[in-house]
């Protein structure tokens, strides 16, 4: 019979404490031992552009590289219709970079202050990057439709959690539990589906 394999150790890029905790609840388990940053001396990463996919790319390569280890990344973004898709890839720097969750929030909800509530359709988007210490690259994508709330609700999740109501719930992302949160999101679905191929990224048992 043969051995059975050691857990795959993963390092997850992102200095993101709400990002962190939902990836390592999604891969940590039998198979993968998830590994923070705090392992190693702070990480200078790369200045983000407007593609989810190199965004990921260029992060979870740069952890790669600095590590050692296999890594996993993702760049993530909120769609809004009535914003022409904004602001996308620059979700976490919108409306400026002085700004934190809470004025970010305000400002898109200031955006959308004229546009009724049927006509504020959105989406999360999550591109999901691991990249192997000598350079192979993987990528996975997960998209949560719903819509902007008029205001904040909840106290769970990060980001704009408090002003997106997920397709079909009637209650915001962050009044939803962590499990009921990582049954549905943009970030699981992009997790679980690079989970399935990470294994091919791992270094021989």
């Amino acid at each position: 019979m043969p051995a059975q394999r050691e857990r795959i150790r993963v390092v997850v890029a992102t200095g993101n404490p709400g990002k962190w905790a939902e990836i390592r609840a999604i891969l940590d388990g039998a198979v993968f031992d998830v590994c923070g940053l705090d392992e190693w001396a702070p990480v200078d990463f790369p200045e983000e552009g407007a593609d989810y996919a190199t965004n990921a790319i260029l992060k979870a390569r740069t952890v790669a590289h600095h590590t050692g280890e296999l890594a996993v990344a993702d760049d993530s973004g909120l769609e809004v219709e009535a914003l022409d898709n904004a602001p996308g890839p620059y979700s976490a720097r919108y409306g400026g970079e002085a700004l934190d969750d809470t004025g970010r929030v305000a400002h898109l909800l200031q955006a959308l202050k004229a546009v009724a509530p049927d006509q504020r359709r959105a989406r999360f988007v999550c591109v999901a990057a691991a990249v192997s210490p000598d350079g192979r690259t993987i990528t996975a994508r997960g998209e949560c439709p719903g819509q902007i709330l008029t205001a904040p609700r909840g106290r769970g999740g990060f980001g704009y959690d408090p002003i997106f109501q997920p397709a079909p719930h009637d209650r915001a992302m962050a009044e939803l539990s962590s499990q009921e949160k990582n049954s549905l999101s943009h970030r699981a679905q992009a997790f679980r589906a690079l989970a399935n191929q990470l294994p091919t990224l791992a270094p021989p048992p």
